[in-house]
């Protein structure tokens, strides 16, 4: 894997966000998923000395937030500056390492918002109408008739209001041939590949302007030149992608965009794989690489949401288990593009068998025999025919860190099979220190391949081994020159009952 560089070559750059969170109510399974699949994106390219930007934020105006705070008995920005740092303590406490945290409150983005819907309106894509359609409170969104699921809104099943009221709109309609083209040109675009079906149908179905200010509601960005009139709550949420980083003249928006991987729910792939690229284009900005629509974590089968109560929270699963237990089961149990029930049996389930007794249980073998052993341990490599690097590198390059995570899992268990097979702790001299060699070698190389994912857990193999946390470029044999000692588990197996 090593590919030494030439002075002078570029350093690649990989820019990967998370979608800003609604503040009406604490983050949840769902949101910390999000979040988490773009942390192990970005700490893997990170392993590859590569430049890598990392947003995550909160998205905070709109009815809901209104609504939020006054049954809080707070202001809107008083009620979101508290919401905001339970997002803030969350992602700390599950070792997300984001580059930057944006507010749409932030005046940088308001700032930024309001000078591309001017931008828009000089490019006549922008104009005063008036809208009527059925309009979800809770979601937001307005639907049509063929979107409602029994007259009630498709998302939440709550009830939905006919609304008619004077909007200023996007040209979206304006863009529809564009979009197909792109989606034509780059048929990775959308990801995974089973989702650009649905939105390429439904856009060849025809779209329509879409209504991007409200009258009705006061806690929004005001539209410029007209401040009767707030941006709609998603119009400004998209844009913070770029306001981010410091559009239009920022050093980090000339270094950084386009995203590599936007990571998003199922539930709003129509705002980031039809909307979003319209307003780029209208913008005359690059289009992102990739959409990355993951699907969701359920509770009895039934979509996780703050609005229906039925919600796991983060914090109940670390605290019984671990966080790296949660972040490894959360990308190991399902494809990011399905559908999981979360289940603490399941869990159980995977810390027992995988994070015990396959990685905790090779690491205190090798380092038990090595501390024994007490030689220096050389020898010529055995295990390497079984790392699959590139394979590994592949998949993560594919935005499939669960595919990724399982190749790591086969030589885990290729080296498990190598203790067993050689009966290792019946060796001696030379012999033994071959087998150690090879067996402590693939440990510190575990322990690169496993910190995307289980960062404290990598830490800790590192420690034992007496070696530090290397990158990519490390992951191949080579002299060992750690000394063992002997540690804690990493992982305690769980009782069933």
């Amino acid at each position: 894997m090593r590919v030494p560089r030439s002075e002078g070559d570029t350093i690649p750059k990989f820019y990967v966000t998370t979608p800003i969170f609604y503040v009406n109510g604490a983050p949840h399974m769902g949101s910390a998923y999000a979040a988490l699949v773009a942390d192990v994106l970005a700490r893997w390219h990170r392993l590859k000395a590569e430049d890598v930007f990392f947003l995550t934020g909160t998205d905070e105006h709109g009815t809901k937030i209104t609504k939020a705070a006054a049954d809080a008995g707070l202001e809107p920005k008083a009620f979101t500056d508290q919401m905001v740092l339970k997002y803030a303590e969350m992602w700390k406490a599950l070792r997300i390492s984001n580059d930057a945290f944006i507010r749409t409150t932030d005046p940088d983005h308001e700032k930024a918002v309001q000078e591309m819907v001017r931008m828009m309106q000089a490019n006549g894509d922008i104009y005063l109408g008036e809208y009527e359609g059925w309009y979800c409170l809770y979601e937001e969104t307005f639907y049509t008739d063929l979107q409602l699921n029994e007259g009630k809104c498709p998302d939440c099943g709550r009830p939905v209001q006919r609304l008619k009221e004077k909007s200023y709109f996007f040209r979206l309609s304006k863009y529809q041939d564009r979009i197909l083209e792109y989606y034509s040109k780059d048929p990775d675009f959308l990801l995974p590949k089973s989702r650009a079906s649905e939105i390429v149908n439904r856009v060849k179905g025809g779209l329509k302007d879409l209504s991007i200010s409200r009258e009705t509601v006061a806690w929004g960005i005001p539209f410029p030149g007209d401040e009767k009139h707030t941006i709609y709550v998603w119009f400004d949420a998209l844009l913070n992608y770029v306001s981010a980083l410091g559009w239009p003249g920022g050093e980090r928006f000339k270094t950084y965009w386009p995203a590599d991987v936007h990571v998003v729910g199922k539930d709003i792939n129509w705002f980031h794989s039809v909307i979003w690229p319209a307003i780029l284009v209208s913008l005359d900005l690059d289009l992102p690489k990739h959409v990355l629509v993951h699907g969701m974590w359920l509770a009895d089968g039934e979509k996780m949401s703050k609005s229906k109560g039925n919600y796991v929270r983060p914090e109940d699963v670390t605290s019984k288990y671990s966080v790296d237990a949660f972040r490894y089961y959360l990308i190991r149990e399902k494809p990011i593009c399905e559908d999981g029930d979360y289940s603490d049996e399941k869990m159980v389930a995977r810390i027992n068998g995988e994070l015990v007794a396959d990685l905790g249980n090779l690491l205190n073998r090798v380092v038990s025999l090595a501390e024994k052993f007490g030689g220096k341990v050389e020898g010529e490599p055995e295990l390497d025919d079984f790392l699959y690097i590139e394979s590994i590198d592949k998949f993560m390059g594919e935005v499939d860190p669960h595919s990724a995570l399982e190749e790591v899992w086969k030589f885990i268990r290729a080296a498990n099979k190598y203790v067993n097979d050689k009966k290792v702790w019946q060796l001696k001299d030379a012999e033994m220190a071959n087998a150690l060699y090879n067996l402590l070698e693939s440990c510190r190389i575990i322990a690169i391949l496993v910190s995307p994912f289980m960062p404290d857990t990598a830490e800790s193999i590192c420690a034992q081994l007496g070696v530090k946390l290397g990158t990519l470029e490390d992951c191949e044999f080579g002299p060992f020159e750690g000394k063992a000692k002997k540690g804690n588990f990493l992982f305690k197996k769980v009782d069933v009952k």
